[in-house]
């Protein structure tokens, strides 16, 4: 498959930058769309590379076409659809990571709702990006809904191997997630061993996501191998102070991006 005009853009955006910043935006977690589709915009404005939109439960139809529009309409950077499920696609965004869940037990979410939706996107005009989703405990409402053997997080050689296995498929990203709002479940981000783990035998770039929420855990993450990193929760609230969090954000990205550069 071509490589398009999004995947372009993010490895060209990692070859000069060298860690990239994106921002989630779960339109079911906002108080109206409008709040929404301002904290995408503001994420833009602190330094995010690329808005992700999409969600586990809820991310689709009327809700999911306004809000992405909405979004489309005042940024300048790609908008990336991040699926639940075949019906969180629509039109109004750029690409799509065309995810297949390889630690799910049930194989609706390795093949099944790929191909449901493919024909969808192919009509749609967006970009497939594919990627390997790779699910960690505690896993969240994703993990629930996946019906995923959830990674250990003390099992780091398990994780690299399913990484590995998604690469050999030929899938172009990994993506890495411990579900939305991990630090409810007594858990955190993806473990730092785990991400060195994985960056040691992969060399296609590696997101990871859910459970950074301060410049700290982003430094770590970013130090222990992440390509890029996809923060949504600490978004969620006051939308005056999203520029000023993801400008915070934003320095650390060019901090890391440097050192990985050298």
């Amino acid at each position: 498959m071509k490589t398009g005009k999004v995947e372009l853009y993010i490895n060209e955006m990692l070859q000069t930058k060298g860690a990239l910043f994106f921002s989630l935006i779960d339109p079911v977690d906002y108080d109206s769309p409008d709040d929404a589709i301002k904290t995408a915009k503001a994420t833009v404005d602190g330094g995010a590379d690329i808005v992700c939109l999409g969600g586990s439960s809820g991310a689709q139809g009327e809700l999911l076409d306004l809000v992405g529009k909405g979004i489309k309409d005042i940024i300048d950077v790609p908008l990336v659809l991040f699926p639940g499920n075949m019906a969180t696609i629509t039109k109004n965004a750029d690409a799509i990571y065309f995810l297949s869940l390889l630690n799910s037990r049930n194989p609706y979410w390795h093949v099944q709702a790929q191909m449901l939706g493919a024909p969808v996107i192919r009509s749609a005009g967006i970009e497939p990006i594919p990627t390997s989703y790779i699910l960690v405990h505690p896993g969240g409402t994703a993990g629930w809904v996946g019906d995923v053997n959830l990674v250990p997080r003390e099992k780091p050689k398990i994780a690299a191997a399913l990484a590995l296995t998604g690469q050999y498929f030929g899938h172009r990203l990994t993506l890495m997630d411990t579900g939305s709002n991990p630090k409810l479940q007594n858990s955190g981000h993806i473990p730092n061993e785990m991400i060195k783990a994985v960056r040691s035998v992969t060399d296609i770039p590696l997101i990871a996501a859910g459970g950074v929420t301060t410049p700290k855990e982003l430094r770590e993450v970013l130090a222990s191998g992440a390509d890029a990193v996809q923060i949504g929760t600490a978004f969620e609230g006051d939308v005056g102070e999203v520029a000023k969090k993801a400008k915070a954000f934003a320095e650390i990205f060019k901090e890391e991006g440097a050192k990985k550069l050298k």
